[in-house]
C-alpha cells in the first residue's frame, strides 16, 4: 500500500511547527503534502527536521513573501518534476516527483492562491490555475495516468452545499477541469454523494478547500481516503488534514523518527 496525507499547516510559526511535527512523525503515509508552506523559521525547521531523519523533501523556496507547499517523501523518489512546474505563475505553490512505486505514481502537491475582490488577486488567482492545469497537461501521458493530485485548491464545487456565494466561474472550472481530463475526485469516489468539508470559516459554514485527485489508472487502486479533523480540534490548524491509500508497491527509503533526531556536529544522525 501506498499512502499519502495532505495538509495546510498555515504558514506554522516554530512552535506550532514542532506540534506538527510531533502529529506527522506519528502518522503512517508514507509521503506527506504540505500546503501554505512560508519562507518562515517554523517551515523551514520543519522541513530540515524531515530531511535529517532521511525523507526526501522537494520544496521550490518561498520568495518575496509568498506561501507554497512542499513534498516530504519517505518513498524513494524516481524524479523531481520541479523543471515541469516552473512555468505555473507562482512555482513555489507547486511541489511534484516522481516515486518509485509500482506502478510509477507522480505526486503534485498545490497551494492555489487565495483572493479577495480585486482585480489583481482575482487575475493571479485565474492566472496560477491556467497555468497549473497547462503544466499537468504537458506531462507524459503515463505520468498523467498515474497522478496523484492533492493539496489546498481554495475552490469549492458548483454542488457544494452550501452553494457559498463569490465564487467565480474560473474557481468551478478548476474542479470541471480536472474532472474532464479524467482526474477522480478521491474522496467522492469513496463517499459518494456525502458533503465534507475542510475549513470551517468564522461564521461556522464549512467549505471544502483540500482535495486529492487521482488519474484514471489510479482510480481502482484507492483503497480509503478520508478528512482527519484532528488537527482542527486540537489547533495545529484551522484545516482538517486529508489520506488517501492506493494499492501499490513502493520502494521505502531508510528513515528515522524526524521528532527524535538531532544532527550531530560531524552531521551524522543522532537519537535523544
Amino acid at each position: 500500500m501506498l499512502s499519502v496525507l495532505t495538509v495546510n499547516i498555515g504558514a506554522a510559526s516554530p512552535e506550532r511547527a514542532r506540534l506538527l511535527l510531533d502529529w506527522l512523525a506519528r502518522r503512517p503515509e508514507e509521503v506527506l503534502v504540505i500546503t501554505e508552506t512560508s519562507a518562515g523559521p517554523g517551515t523551514s525547521w520543519l522541513l530540515d527536521r524531515f530531511r535529517r531523519a532521511g525523507f526526501t523533501v522537494i520544496k521550490t523556496p518561498d520568495a518575496d513573501g509568498e506561501r507554497g507547499s512542499a513534498l516530504i517523501s519517505r518513498v524513494g523518489v524516481a524524479r523531481d518534476l520541479s523543471a515541469e512546474f516552473a512555468a505555473v505563475s507562482v512555482p513555489c505553490r507547486v511541489s511534484a516527483a516522481v516515486l518509485r512505486t509500482d506502478p510509477a505514481i507522480s505526486v503534485i502537491g498545490v497551494y492555489v492562491p487565495s483572493r479577495d475582490r480585486s482585480a489583481g488577486k482575482t487575475e493571479r488567482k485565474q492566472r496560477f490555475i491556467r497555468t497549473l492545469v497547462e503544466a499537468c497537461d504537458k506531462l507524459p501521458g503515463n505520468l498523467r495516468e498515474h497522478l496523484v493530485l492533492g493539496g489546498d485548491y481554495n475552490v469549492i464545487g458548483r454542488t457544494h452545499r452550501p452553494l457559498h456565494p463569490g465564487f467565480l466561474p474560473f474557481e468551478f472550472g478548476l474542479l470541471e477541469g480536472l474532472r474532464e481530463r479524467g482526474l477522480v475526485d478521491a474522496y467522492d469516489l469513496v463517499a459518494p454523494g456525502e458533503q465534507a468539508y475542510s475549513w470551517i470559516g468564522r461564521t461556522g459554514d464549512g467549505y471544502r478547500y483540500d482535495y486529492l485527485h487521482v488519474g484514471p489508472g489510479l482510480a481502482g487502486l484507492i483503497g480509503t481516503c478520508s478528512y482527519l479533523h484532528e488537527t482542527r480540534q486540537v489547533g495545529l490548524t484551522d484545516h482538517a488534514a486529508m489520506t488517501l491509500t492506493l494499492h501499490a508497491d513502493a520502494t521505502p527509503l531508510v528513515t528515522v523518527d524526524p521528532a527524535g533526531t538531532e544532527t550531530a556536529t560531524d552531521g551524522t544522525l543522532t537519537l535523544f
